[in-house]
């Protein structure tokens, strides 16, 4: 019965509004277009972007899309429904290994640290690819853990080689090197006594190896090893560049982990401090409940200082840590609730001003959009003086939004310095789910008109329409999947020199930046059709 009412809570949060705001150039974009022009061109066994192979990504996320997308049409919802249900089965997944672990308060706890966190949270309502990658690659690691403990330890290295190729065909061999170096780094941690024998790993890469051959084996027979080659030079790219202009210090995901993952991350914190002490639980349970703290922690460590030196600094990189680091909080949140751990003083301090710095930043948000005009000339950047040019309703009395989160933070902080420890987290935590809903519902849409929503209602005016539309010295995917395109017949189209001065044979469109506008403002075979909110518009005379 509590699966069945975390699942039903779990659909209730991730579920509804997932179309409420257009997809996000570029991640929520390239996804979605991907598995529209699956159907469209009904080649599942490839991905394509503009209609051109795209190496960048396995297909697996792309093909849940793709028939999601078959059930509720090419939109938003389709393109976000994927993550929704992996957070259904996440949350369950947390609760049921919680409980065996140790018992149905942790594994309530665990789940609630996890959905009751930003980043964690948000990303189920997202269309990226990294929720679902997530889940898989720690399926796989809990099952190498189970591999020490289960009657059948085989059947557990093989559903964990599964799972590890399940998490290679979602985004790429990033999968396999995080597990390699958590193995490592655990077999070094327990000088070599790991508990899983070289047959049982042997079985674990034979598995995934047999899975991700479903598709790369495939790939290769058909189309030869070129596809293949540019898949995995691109993967090495990407660690040795920063890619796309996503550069950033060696403490980036730091940050993010500690403001994103807030309240589990002041918990950490805390576990930091208190983790090397002897343990309060004690049975036949506990030697493995001790192993299983260490294979997180190592997890934890092996992705944060990964991908900090990783030269590409993006968001949602580091976001494998939420599993272990809402497992090591709900450790710490377990034992406080239950009175067997003290909450000092200086965590709830740090609780407080996490939780009133990000209340403050949502109450900010109305004020700036009220006071924009005041706001403006102080900017330097010219797109982004632009972008605050649109029409977007606000009402000072929208700070209540961002005002009743800080409210609820500093009673959830009173209580735990008045030791109502169990009432203050859950004040804390289900405060901050309800902050999650009202900035999803609320606050990104009107965010989401500054960014780029000039940009898609342009693009929209053309769907099922047999024009050219491109983009002029930025990157982007929502003009393909907002006009719907179709495959070019003219292979024309893919040259933008051509497009630009050439005979071309459809009515053509281009869009661009206005800090780049200004070559094209002067160009003979282009007249400005509009401009709006840091876009100009261009058609070819």
């Amino acid at each position: 019965m509590k699966y069945l009412l975390i699942a039903i809570v779990a659909a209730v949060l991730f579920v509804p509004f997932l179309g409420a705001v257009h997809l996000f150039d570029w991640d929520e974009i390239n996804f979605a277009e991907a598995a529209r022009e699956m159907i469209v061109s009904h080649d599942y066994a490839r991905v394509q972007i503009d209609f051109q192979p795209f190496w960048e990504k396995p297909p697996l996320f792309i093909w849940l899309q793709a028939i999601s997308m078959q059930l509720f049409g090419v939109n938003e919802f389709a393109a976000r429904f994927p993550n929704a249900i992996i957070g259904i089965a996440t949350l369950v997944t947390l609760f049921g290994i919680g409980k065996k672990l140790i018992d149905d308060k942790f594994g309530m706890w665990w789940a609630l640290a996890y959905a009751g966190s930003w980043l964690p949270h948000f990303y189920f309502k997202s269309g990226i690819i990294d929720p679902t990658f997530n889940f898989f690659i720690f399926l796989a690691i809990y099952c190498a853990y189970r591999t020490s403990y289960s009657t059948r330890p085989s059947r557990m290295a093989i559903i964990s080689g599964i799972f590890l190729g399940l998490a290679v065909l979602t985004k790429g061999p990033v999968a396999i090197l995080v597990s390699i170096l958590t193995l490592l780094f655990y077999w070094l941690y327990k000088k070599g006594k790991i508990g899983i024998s070289l047959a049982q790993i042997g079985m674990i890469m034979l598995a995934a190896f047999i899975t991700t051959s479903l598709w790369f084996g495939y790939e290769i027979m058909v189309h030869g090893f070129w596809f293949v080659q540019e898949f995995i030079t691109y993967q090495i790219r990407l660690f040795t560049t920063k890619d796309a202009g996503h550069g950033g210090s060696f403490f980036y995901h730091w940050i993010v982990l500690l403001i994103g993952c807030f309240p589990a991350s002041v918990f950490l914190l805390s576990y930091i401090r208190s983790g090397k002490k002897k343990s309060i639980y004690s049975g036949s349970y506990a030697a493995e409940v001790k192993d299983f703290k260490i294979w997180m922690w190592v997890l934890f460590w092996v992705v944060l200082v990964l991908f900090s030196i990783v030269e590409t600094k993006i968001v949602h990189y580091s976001s494998l840590c939420y599993f272990p680091l809402s497992f090591l909080a709900a450790w710490q949140v377990h034992r406080i609730a239950e009175k067997k751990l003290i909450l000092h003083g200086w965590n709830i301090i740090v609780m407080l001003l996490i939780g009133l710095a990000i209340g403050l930043a949502i109450t900010l948000l109305p004020v700036v959009g009220v006071y924009k005009d005041l706001l403006i000339p102080h900017i330097h950047d010219r797109f982004a003086q632009a972008n605050l040019q649109a029409q977007v309703p606000w009402s000072i009395w929208e700070t209540a939004y961002g005002a009743g989160y800080i409210l609820l933070i500093i009673i959830g902080t009173v209580l735990l310095f008045r030791k109502k420890l169990q009432a203050g987290l859950l004040c804390i935590f289900f405060s901050t789910i309800l902050a999650i809903q009202i900035t999803i519902v609320h606050f990104t849409p009107k965010i989401e008109r500054y960014s780029q929503g000039a940009a898609i209602d342009f693009f929209k005016s053309f769907e099922g329409k047999d024009d050219y539309v491109q983009v002029l010295m930025y990157h982007s995917y929502a003009h393909l999947f907002y006009t719907k395109k179709l495959p070019p017949a003219n292979q024309n189209y893919y040259n933008t020199d051509w497009l630009l001065s050439g005979a071309v044979d459809k009515p053509t469109w281009f869009i661009c930046r206005i800090q780049d506008s200004s070559p094209f403002r002067t160009d003979p075979n282009l007249e400005i059709v509009g401009e709006k909110n840091g876009f100009v518009f261009f058609k070819r005379k």
